[in-house]
């Protein structure tokens, strides 16, 4: 296992170029006014890439997540850039992250982080007839990846490493949609 990276100061953000905090004035049916916070996104959404190698088999990344201080068990995944559809945006992430192309890619769906203070939004892309093929990605060191069988699932939830709550909802829905007891709304 990698030893996490050394955090050798924080500080807090105004600005960030991800989020940005608002306050919201509301006035519910009851006539009961509240203001709430909530971060929004200043991105153009985001994916999380469910890549069968086979009809079993999905690639995973370990990789350094800040937020909890470890090393984390998940999918692949990453911001859209501009004028990039969610499938683009889903391919270009799995070539930087695994080293793999798509030529099958399908939205199950949309994840939202923390619907109650957040406004970003995910979409679930599953990817299939993978191919080699890898482009310079942005992580700061290379990423480990770990196949795992869609159908021992259940196992990987018992591992202290994976907590992602986007990976564990993925994993479900493309479980689900390849068993034939999901299908995505149009």
């Amino acid at each position: 296992m990698r030893t996490p990276p050394k955090i050798l100061a924080t500080r807090r953000v105004d600005g960030s170029r991800f989020l940005r905090a608002e306050q919201v004035d509301l006035e519910f049916s009851n006539g009961e006014r509240r203001t709430f916070e909530r971060l929004q996104s200043s991105g153009l959404g985001a994916v999380i890439i469910v890549p069968m190698l086979d009809e079993d088999t999905v690639l995973l990344v370990r990789e350094y997540a800040v937020g909890v201080d470890r090393y984390e068990l998940g999918l692949a995944k990453g911001r859209l850039d501009r004028d990039e559809t969610a499938e683009q945006g889903a391919n270009r992430e799995l070539k930087e992250e695994i080293g793999y192309g798509a030529r099958e890619l399908h939205i199950l769906g949309t994840l939202s982080v923390s619907p109650a203070y957040m406004t970003a939004m995910t979409h679930v892309v599953l990817a299939r007839e993978l191919h080699e093929e890898r482009l310079v990605g942005d992580e700061p060191e290379p990423l480990e990846v770990v196949p795992w069988k869609l159908s021992e699932l259940h196992r990987l939830l018992e591992e202290p490493q994976v907590t992602d709550g986007r990976s564990i909802a993925a994993l479900f829905m493309a479980r689900e949609y390849l068993a034939g007891r999901y299908r995505p709304q149009p």
